[in-house]
C-alpha cells in the first residue's frame, strides 16, 4: 500500500482519486478481515461519501487537505456519530453515538476517509486484544501471535495494508506496544495535545489518542492534523497544533540521548541488542549517548495498576443498563444494574473495576490510591531531573517480541509486565514514540522507544526518522 503522504499527493494532483484509494483499502479489508478480525464494523457507505466529497473538492480546484483521500481506521472507543461504537464490550453492543470525537472531525476536515472501527481489548484494558468480547485480532505478521493491545486492531489494520494509518489510544502503552509487535511507528503525544472529546474514557488522567503508521512521516502528518486546542476538552492545551512534518528530517546532531538501564533491564537479549544498536545509530548521526539510571521507573507499574483501575471504576460506573447499551431485566433497579454489569463486562474489566473500587474505598484510599499518586509525582520529578541531563531518552518499547496467543492470559501479572517500559511516560503525561528497529525471535520486529519532555514531538519524530533510516527503511 502507498504511504499516506503519497496518497494525499496523488489525490490532490489528480493522479489518483479518493474513490480509487478507498477501493484499494476495502479490497484488502474484505480479503483479510475474516481471517484477522481487525474491523468490528466497516462503514463502506460513509467512507464512499467521504471519498466522493474529497474528489469533488479536488475537481473544483480546492485544497482537499493534508490527508486528502487517505483511508483511516479508528479504534472502537472513539465515538463517531451514527456508527456502532462498542469498546469491544457486550455492554455497548449496538450503541450508536449522537456525536463524533473531535479527532474524527479533524480527520474529515483534512480530507481523510474513515473506513471503520477496529477491535481492541474491552474498554482498552489489556495488552494483547485477547480481552475483546468479539474475539481476538491476529497479528498479520504471524497469526499465531498477538498484535498487542489494547489498540491491536488499529495496529493490525496498518500492518495488514488495510489502511496506511490508523488511530489508537494509549493509557499505559496501548499505542506503542502494538506498534512494536506489528512493526509500525506508534506515537503517544503529550497529555492535552490531542483532544479526548469523544474518546470513551478508561483512565482520564492517562488516556491519550495518537497515530499508527508504517513510517515516521505519515505518523507526523496525522498527529499534526488531530492535535491542537479543543474547547470541548477541559484538559486540552490552549495552543495550536505544532508543526511536526517539517521537523521529521531535522536529525539529532548535537542532541544528548539518555540510554536508561531501567528501560531495558529484564528485556529479552534480542531486544536489548536492538536498543544498543539504536544507541549506536544515534551516535553515528551526531548525538551524544549518556547512560542514565532512573530507579523511579521501576515503581511505575505498581502505581499505574492502582491509578488506572481507580479511575476506571469511576468512569465505568455510567454503564449501568439505564441510559444506553445492554439492559438485563431484574426485580428492581439494583438487581437490573447488577445483572447488566455481570453480563456486559468481561473478566478483565471486572477485575480492574473491583481493584479500583477497593483502592478508593474508605480505610484503603491513603494506603493505596494516595500512595500511588505520590509515586506518580516521584516519576514526574525523576523525568524532570533526567531531562536536565539529556534531550531524549532511549529504551525498549516491550520486553519481548509479540508473544503467542494464550501464553499470558492465565497470569494477569505476566500480561501487565508487557507494559513495564511504556507506563512511565503515561504517568508523567509526556510524549513517547515506538519505532521498529531490528528483529528478534522468529524474525519478528523489535520496537525501540524514544521518550521526550512535554511537547517535544517534533524532536521525537526527528529521532525516530534517524532510526528508521539506520534500520534500512526509506
Amino acid at each position: 500500500m502507498k504511504s499516506a503522504a503519497e496518497i494525499a499527493r496523488d489525490v490532490q494532483s489528480g493522479a489518483s482519486s479518493a474513490a480509487s484509494e478507498l477501493k484499494t483499502a476495502l479490497t484488502q479489508i474484505h480479503a483479510r478481515n475474516e481471517e484477522l478480525n481487525v474491523f468490528l464494523y466497516v462503514d463502506e457507505e460513509g467512507a464512499m461519501r467521504s471519498a466522493a466529497a474529497v474528489d469533488e473538492r479536488v475537481g473544483r480546484g480546492e485544497d482537499a487537505g493534508p490527508l486528502a483521500g487517505v483511508p483511516v481506521a479508528l479504534k472502537d472507543n472513539l465515538c463517531e456519530v451514527g456508527i456502532p461504537t462498542t469498546c469491544a464490550s457486550k455492554i455497548l453492543k449496538g450503541w450508536r453515538p449522537p456525536y463524533s470525537a473531535t479527532v474524527i472531525d479533524r480527520l474529515l476536515a483534512a480530507g481523510a476517509v474513515p473506513v471503520g472501527k477496529t477491535n481492541l481489548d474491552e474498554f482498552a484494558m489489556g495488552s494483547s486484544t485477547e480481552n475483546s468480547a468479539f474475539g481476538p485480532t491476529l497479528n498479520p505478521l504471524d497469526t499465531s501471535r498477538v498484535p498487542g493491545g489494547s489498540s491491536g486492531g488499529s495496529a493490525a489494520a496498518v500492518a495488514a495494508d488495510m489502511t496506511p494509518v490508523s488511530l489508537g489510544s494509549d493509557t499505559g502503552g496501548s499505542i506503542r506496544q502494538p506498534a512494536a509487535f506489528c512493526g509500525l511507528v506508534g506515537m503517544k503525544p503529550s497529555y492535552g495535545l490531542v483532544s479526548r472529546y469523544g474518546l470513551i474514557a478508561f483512565a482520564s488522567s492517562l488516556d491519550q489518542i495518537g497515530p499508527f503508521a508504517a513510517n515516521v512521516m505519515d505518523a507526523a502528518l496525522v498527529l499534526e492534523v488531530i492535535a491542537g486546542h479543543d474547547p470541548l476538552d477541559s484538559t486540552s492545551l490552549a495552543e495550536p497544533a505544532p508543526s511536526l512534518a517539517s521537523h521529521v528530517n531535522d536529525g539529532v546532531a548535537g542532541k544528548r540521548i539518555g540510554l536508561v538501564r531501567e528501560l531495558i533491564d529484564g528485556a529479552d537479549e534480542d531486544v536489548v541488542t536492538s536498543v544498543e544498536r539504536a544507541a549506536e545509530a544515534m551516535k553515528e548521526a551526531g548525538a551524544t549517548i549518556v547512560e542514565l539510571s532512573v530507579p523511579e521507573f521501576r515503581l511505575g507499574l505498581s502505581a499505574y495498576y492502582l491509578i488506572a483501575p481507580a479511575e476506571a471504576s469511576s468512569n465505568l460506573a455510567r454503564f449501568d443498563g439505564v441510559r444506553y447499551g445492554l439492559r438485563v431485566d431484574g426485580d428492581d433497579v439494583t438487581a437490573m444494574m447488577e445483572a447488566t454489569r455481570t453480563a456486559g463486562f468481561g473478566d478483565e474489566v471486572k477485575r480492574r473495576i473491583m481493584l479500583g473500587t477497593y483502592a478508593l474505598s474508605a480505610g484503603y484510599f491513603d494506603a493505596y490510591y494516595g500512595q500511588a499518586l505520590k509515586v506518580r509525582t516521584l516519576t514526574i520529578d525523576a523525568f524532570d531531573r533526567a531531562y536536565q541531563q539529556v534531550d531524549l531518552i532511549l529504551g525498549a518499547t516491550t520486553p519481548s517480541v509479540a508473544f503467542t496467543f494464550g501464553s499470558k492470559t492465565s497470569d494477569p501479572m505476566a500480561m501487565y509486565l508487557s507494559d513495564v517500559f511504556t507506563i512511565p511516560s503515561n504517568l508523567s503525561g509526556e510524549p513517547a514514540i515506538s519505532v521498529p528497529f531490528g528483529t528478534g525471535e522468529g524474525g519478528l520486529p523489535v520496537g525501540v522507544q524514544l521518550l521526550g519532555p512535554g511537547r517535544s514531538e517534533g524532536l521525537l519524530f526527528a529521532g525516530a526518522r534517524v532510526l528508521e533510516i539506520a534500520d534500512g527503511r526509506p
